[in-house]
């Protein structure tokens, strides 16, 4: 095995579950067992142009943090990425490295392999302003398909410091290390780096034969932390080495620095799974899988149907009768998963049962739903993810004249379809959904665009309770979601309100006045 660097990129890869931001004492413990491991580069986040929405101050790294870093960290090579998908050569003409200089050796820039000819013009303009540059290259899972791009590569041996191949999709295997090893070498002698990702846990295996090849830097994160199923853990890197290779690692302070990034883990629960393992092994980008896991109502199955549909280019597995509303009311009850919705059950019973010929129920989650089984009023479904397995349960998986419509998104959906076969012929999907543009697929938007085509003149929410502090990152995401929609529906004539207790910003009245 050859002299090897290790390059750490906790910061920068594991920002995609913080946004960005780290805690002060995280970032001074991370920089301490930095500054005494033998690792050589501290990749320390992006340096990016203005972005929409909020990103934070590792995704800008502006000076002021550089500065800091270095502080902590005075012997090593700091190391910032650019997203060449948002960076021109413009950009750093324009001065977007020049704060960087005191403090940056080297800049790695992320490429899809398409965007080649283009990537190489930036990386010239990078080295121009006296940097080290190399090349982050995705999916080099799909090189072997098209490997057109290396051809490109010839004749810039002193334009890029190393030639990275990064495993997006953390699907390839040892053998696909060495062979694209072998075909990159036929192009350029540019040094070799390797970044694997670990949705299949070859993230080691991989790292191990791509040193055994030839690599000359390797790629690690703390705890493995980074988009998706994550990347191949410093710590456990380290501890090979040492084991088999002979390098001092002072574990006392590796062990106190993966103590406070496992804390963090267990709020944002990274690290591979069954999604991520089916999208890796598919070669299937690891966003959406992302997005779907950290989902509220997607079930494993749901998600796993999704990737088949998009291994397979099929947009969904089954087309509904459209949703067409021959009814109306003056009022509709939303009923949602929070205990006001049990609590308050029988009270919303009565005020229903006093109110049969102008009131509808909508359960925009099936949680609560046996709580209201059996009132003798229209009943709406909304299903999405998980929710056709929750509404078999209420049901017992047996038909039932009260479970009169279900609902779904718009045709076509993405998570693929599962409906009950209790209700199987009475599902309907809805043609389109007006009121917004965001969270199509939600549950909540399910329920309140189903109200809107039943033209009601009132909204009423139950059990839409709201959160308190110390909010999972789902509950938190799940608050802002029904924040927004709560604020596009009262723009609109229709109102609504809660009669239930709830802590989101919308007109609250109680049922038990109604029933006065």
């Amino acid at each position: 095995m050859n002299k090897i660097k290790i390059l750490d990129c906790t910061l920068r890869d594991g920002g995609y579950y913080t946004n960005w931001d780290f805690d002060d004492s995280l970032i001074e413990a991370y920089a301490e067992a930095m500054e005494s491991l033998p690792i050589e580069y501290v990749e320390v986040g992006y340096r990016s142009i203005p972005m929409k929405g909020y990103l934070g101050q590792y995704f800008y790294c502006p000076e002021y943090v550089l500065k800091k870093l270095k502080s902590l960290m005075p012997t090593k090579e700091l190391v910032i990425i650019l997203n060449e998908k948002d960076i021109r050569s413009v950009h750093i003409e324009d001065g977007l490295l020049d704060p960087c200089k005191p403090y940056i050796s080297l800049v790695r820039i992320a490429i899809d392999s398409k965007n080649i000819k283009r990537a190489i013009a930036l990386a010239k303009t990078v080295k121009d302003k006296g940097f080290k540059v190399a090349f982050n290259v995705m999916y080099m899972s799909n090189w072997k398909e098209d490997s057109s791009f290396l051809d490109y590569l010839e004749g810039i041996d002193d334009v890029i410091e190393y030639f990275y191949m990064v495993d997006s999709y953390g699907g390839v295997m040892p053998e696909d290390v060495i062979e694209t090893i072998e075909l990159v070498r036929s192009k350029t002698n540019v040094p070799l780096g390797f970044h694997g990702h670990n949705n299949l846990e070859m993230a080691l295996a991989n790292t191990l034969t791509s040193i055994n090849h030839g690599c000359a830097v390797v790629d690690a994160t703390i705890t493995g932390m980074g988009r998706g199923a994550g990347n191949l853990k410093s710590e456990l890197l380290l501890t090979y080495l040492s084991a088999y290779k002979n390098l001092d690692v002072p574990f006392d302070l590796l062990s106190e620095c993966v103590a406070g990034f496992e804390n963090l883990k267990k709020e944002h629960n990274w690290g591979t799974s069954l999604p991520y393992m089916v999208s890796g092994s598919n070669s299937l980008p690891q966003k959406e899988v992302m997005d779907w896991v950290s989902n509220r109502s997607y079930s494993l199955n749901s998600i796993l149907r999704a990737l088949n549909n998009q291994k397979e280019n099929v947009s969904d597995n089954v087309k509904l009768p459209v949703f067409e509303a021959s009814e109306s009311y003056d009022k509709v009850i939303i009923v949602g998963g929070g205990g006001g919705a049990i609590k308050h059950s029988e009270a919303v019973s009565e005020y229903i049962n006093n109110n049969l010929e102008n009131v509808c129920l909508i359960h925009s989650s099936s949680k609560n739903a046996i709580y209201y089984k059996d009132i003798d009023v229209l009943q709406y479904f909304c299903l999405v993810g998980n929710e056709g397995h929750r509404l078999n349960k209420v049901y017992s998986g047996s038909p039932d004249s009260k479970v009169h419509k279900c609902i779904l998104p718009p045709y076509p959906r993405k998570m693929g379809t599962f409906i009950p076969d209790a209700v199987a012929n009475r599902a309907y999907e809805l043609s389109s959904v007006k009121f917004t543009n965001k969270y199509q697929d939600s549950l909540f938007t399910l329920a309140l665009e189903t109200a809107l085509l039943l033209k009601c003149n009132d909204i009423y929410l139950v059990g839409f309770d709201g959160y308190q502090e110390g909010l999972s990152n789902k509950e938190r995401e799940l608050a802002k979601e029904n924040e927004y929609l709560i604020k596009k529906i009262m723009k609109l004539p229709t109102n609504i309100y809660s009669i239930t207790p709830s802590l989101y910003e919308v007109p609250q009245t109680s049922v038990y006045k109604l029933l006065i």
